[in-house]
């Protein structure tokens, strides 16, 4: 198995998949992550872009991520950017990873960026039902993103809907906050959702509604078979 998370920014992956990424890297298999906007260029107390590679880095060796494929794509302004670039950008990413489970954003999060990604990522991941030579696709999952997932509050909108926990364990989530501390202002004091409290305190509600100790959640949007 091949695992590509597409996300928006860098951050997004920890904060949906931080801790299944460990997971998964740890039983063997290979995860890699696409960044659209790898630069924040817009973003709120950014470090230096040469702090803010340093900080990709070290997440990368802390969760065991083989490769980060970074656009450039502005901050806060996919909207601004012509759907097919996008697409196209993510598609490649498929071709290079040879990616066959594929984890993004929810298309109902408040963040526009992470929208914009969701519905490109979801026309690129058809990519294997028009190139032979693409690995076909096994899984597509929406992740929860604390602070624009639980905000994603249009009732017109379906909601987020987990339907596949994923546990972790208590070392695992303590991981996970500790690669989080590593992006410089990213986290912020409780009760924030994106404070350590708030990260453990969903992970421990999510394990509890699927009886383990700790998890993330998922929502399972596609799927061609079923593993007994």
């Amino acid at each position: 198995m091949s695992c590509l998370v597409v996300v928006a920014h860098p951050d997004d992956e920890v904060l949906g998949a931080g801790g299944t990424i460990l997971k998964l890297t740890e039983a063997g298999y290979e995860v890699n992550v696409c960044m659209l906007s790898g630069e924040v260029a817009a973003r709120y107390k950014r470090s230096t872009l040469e702090q803010l590679n340093q900080d990709i880095g070290e997440i990368t060796d802390l969760l065991g991520v083989k490769t980060i494929i970074k656009g450039s794509f502005p901050n806060i302004e996919l909207n601004t950017v012509k759907h097919l670039d996008l697409v196209q950008f993510i598609e490649k990413a498929i071709v290079e990873t040879n990616a066959n489970v594929i984890i993004t954003h929810h298309p109902a999060d408040l963040n526009n960026d992470h929208y914009h990604t969701s519905i490109a990522c979801q026309a690129a991941s058809r990519l294997f039902q028009r190139r032979l030579d693409v690995a076909p696709l096994k899984e597509l999952l929406f992740m929860e993103v604390p602070s624009a997932t639980e905000w994603g509050l249009n009732s017109s909108n379906r909601q987020f809907t987990p339907n596949i926990y994923v546990e972790l364990g208590e070392e695992r989530i303590n991981k996970k906050i500790e690669a989080l501390q590593v992006y410089k202002g990213v986290m912020r004091e409780y009760p924030h959702p994106r404070s350590d409290v708030a990260v453990k305190g969903l992970a421990a509600y999510r394990g509890g509604q699927a009886g383990m100790v700790y998890a993330e959640a998922f929502e399972c949007v596609f799927r061609r078979d079923i593993s007994f």
